[in-house]
């Protein structure tokens, strides 16, 4: 469903009644490619990812929307420095907190009165929570739109196969064997709902020392690449472990803000030049 209006903020006040599924539409209209990064497991590093691709891609000159769906443990609003709820324009509208000129962000955690309070809900009320952040949100025209979704193969990442049918899956694993054997759980949700996947990422492939300039393997090496390719699943590559990111996210400072020039910064442009020449986008920074 297409949208000719000049914003979707004016179909709600146009005078012209939409249901909840027309407004997604609507709102997912004006959005170029939806990526929904999951994983099998929790602690790879996923909702790392997801901000590194997103803000990435911002800094490349795409306009970028980054919706975090983990509702039970969200964290980008943490990882992003982010205090304070969202404003809601007088036509009910979610404003979504403007990271710079090209990053929109919307969490559960920024419409919290308490953010360490418990969600406890099921999944027709997540289900609902997130058709109102797509629906409801003003994301305006975007380039991407960056899910980073809770981990597993449950009610959200349903939700988002069947809101976002065009989304294309982004799987996070590390390389122990406990985490590839659940991510072959998620590549195989990702067939059995018809969601394309985008590729699999490696992240915490190993740590480079910054006294000795040497590669470190923490953790055994080779292992998502070896099940990208029993999988049949492309390999689109693998992310360092970075002491400085952890400090980073703890600080609401992202390290792609530093210009540091290091390998974990080098692999983040080289995921991001892999992303859009996957899905057919100009690898030098969007044009014009």
């Amino acid at each position: 469903m297409g949208c000719d209006q000049k914003s979707c903020g004016s179909c709600k006040s146009s005078g012209e009644k939409k249901t909840r599924e027309e407004l997604v539409g609507c709102k997912l209209s004006r959005i170029k490619h939806k990526v929904l990064v999951m994983s099998g497991k929790g602690g790879v590093g996923k909702s790392s990812v997801a901000s590194y691709l997103a803000l990435g891609l911002a800094r490349s000159g795409y306009k970028v929307g980054l919706l975090d769906i983990d509702l039970h443990g969200p964290s980008i609003p943490k990882m992003f420095g982010l205090i304070g709820k969202l404003d809601i324009t007088a036509e009910q509208e979610i404003l979504p907190y403007e990271y710079g000129p090209n990053l929109k962000i919307v969490s559960i955690e920024s419409m919290l009165d308490d953010t360490d309070s418990a969600i406890i809900w099921r999944g027709p009320v997540k289900h609902g929570v997130i058709q109102q952040f797509i629906a409801d949100c003003n994301w305006g025209d975007l380039d991407f739109l960056v899910i980073d979704s809770p981990p597993g193969t449950g009610d959200e990442a349903l939700s988002i196969s069947r809101l976002v049918p065009d989304a294309k899956a982004l799987i996070v694993t590390t390389p122990q064997e406990v985490a590839l054997a659940d991510v072959r759980k998620s590549i195989n949700f990702c067939r059995k709902v018809e969601m394309t996947i985008l590729g699999l990422v490696e992240n915490m492939s190993g740590l480079f020392c910054p006294h000795c300039n040497e590669f470190i393997a923490i953790f055994k090496t080779g292992g998502g690449r070896r099940t990208s390719e029993a999988m049949k699943v492309r390999y689109i590559g693998e992310l360092p472990f970075d002491p400085s990111v952890v400090e980073g996210g703890d600080r609401g400072i992202p390290v792609l803000n530093s210009d540091s020039g290091t390998p974990f910064v080098k692999a983040v442009e080289d995921l991001v030049a892999s992303v859009l020449g996957i899905l057919g986008e100009g690898q030098g920074g969007k044009q014009g």
